[in-house]
């Protein structure tokens, strides 16, 4: 990356018989009158969202380069760079929820609480929606993260209050409402589709703590149903259904009969038990990917997503305000990369026109459709 200070000449001339003045319009520019071109807005948007780069860190860098930003310009920055985002936000959150089938999850992130001297746990929740694996190359990929100041189930049941279809998630009890409600027509209007990747995650941890039979065995007995999902990835549902059907269903069913009967040899209050009970407990949820073949084995779509936050260098957001900042831009760095952009790239040329593009077209600025046109 290389600063360049870029002028623009906009020569004023008037006419020779009328004295009217004549003027180029001046460029769009992603802050009003001011400096930052979409290059360096994009850039710092990045750095902290994709790289994980406090601004702190950005401005040590930049003095290095001869170049003085304050940390509070830079803030100053994303915050009017997410106002002017927005409506591409909410297009980008409307594309997610549309969907029939979604991928959720959620994780912590500390957030500044200066009253205290201290940080207090702030959320944010992802919500994938991605038919790749499905054989479906005609929606894109996208994700939509949305912030929380805490991890009340009030609030996924706020994001989902419109959604219908099937939900992969983890085990979160906030989840459960949505399961029970019923539409008009008394069916649930929410299926959950639990994760074969929680399930065996209690048995890994239990393998790897040292000696375990019954773990190593039911690990073993889940890889085998992963290696069928390995020769199935891509293919249409109904041709993931048949496989599933003929190979997948029996290795399930012998499972569970295989872990029922382990289970009353165990100690009731072992680990052991607690990783089949909790296998067990949600065996109707596990068991449903194998009856539709758009649903996938596991939630790891939503894991990836919820992966970077929060790691590597990102220290905290400074308020609730920075936590919903944080949670649109990343919406957008993270759709960006699924569907093959350079974020950087993708920010700058949204950043360029997006001051001047009509309200009513803002779907021509989402990542797919500036990958079309390009």
């Amino acid at each position: 990356a290389s600063f360049r200070v870029v002028r623009h000449l906009r020569p004023r001339y008037a006419c020779c018989d009328c004295d009217a003045p004549v003027q180029a319009p001046t460029l769009s520019l992603p802050i009003e009158r001011g400096k930052p071109g979409p290059g360096l807005v994009a850039h710092v948007l990045c750095a902290k969202y994709c790289d994980h780069l406090p601004l702190y860190r950005q401005s040590d860098i930049y003095a290095r380069e001869g170049v003085d930003i304050a940390r509070s310009t830079m803030a100053d920055l994303i915050g009017r760079a997410s106002a002017l985002m927005a409506p591409l936000i909410a297009a980008l959150h409307t594309h997610v929820f549309a969907g029939d089938r979604l991928h959720g999850d959620d994780t912590p992130v500390p957030v500044l609480d200066p009253g205290r001297g201290r940080t207090r746990q702030g959320r944010l929740w992802v919500y994938v929606r991605d038919g790749r694996p499905a054989g479906d190359t005609k929606t894109p990929p996208a994700a939509c993260y949305l912030y929380s100041p805490d991890r009340k189930g009030a609030h996924p049941q706020a994001h989902l209050k419109d959604f219908a279809g099937v939900l992969h998630a983890d085990g979160f009890a906030g989840f459960n409402d949505i399961y029970r409600a019923r539409g008009p027509d008394g069916v649930a209007r929410v299926l959950e589709a639990a994760c074969w990747s929680h399930a065996r995650r209690k048995f890994f941890d239990l393998a790897a703590a040292g000696p375990a039979p019954i773990a190593e065995e039911a690990l073993k007995r889940i890889a085998e149903l992963y290696a069928v999902e390995a020769r199935i990835r891509g293919t249409p549902p109904d041709e993931r259904r048949r496989v599933r059907a003929a190979e997948a269903t029996p290795k399930v069913d012998a499972l569970k009969a295989w872990l029922e009967a382990q289970l009353a040899r165990v100690p009731a209050k072992g680990a052991t038990a607690q990783a089949i009970r909790y296998a067990l407990s949600r065996w109707t949820a596990l068991r449903r990917y194998l009856d539709d073949g758009r649903i996938e084995i596991d939630n790891n779509a939503a894991e990836r997503a919820i992966r970077p936050v929060g790691r590597k260098n990102w220290l905290f957001a400074g308020s609730d305000q920075g936590g919903a900042r944080a949670a649109g831009v990343l919406s957008l760095v993270e759709t960006a990369k699924l569907n093959g952009l350079d974020p950087d790239r993708y920010l700058r040329d949204v950043l360029t026109c997006i001051a001047d593009h009509p309200i009513n077209r803002i779907g021509e600025l989402l990542p797919w459709n500036i990958a079309a046109t390009a």
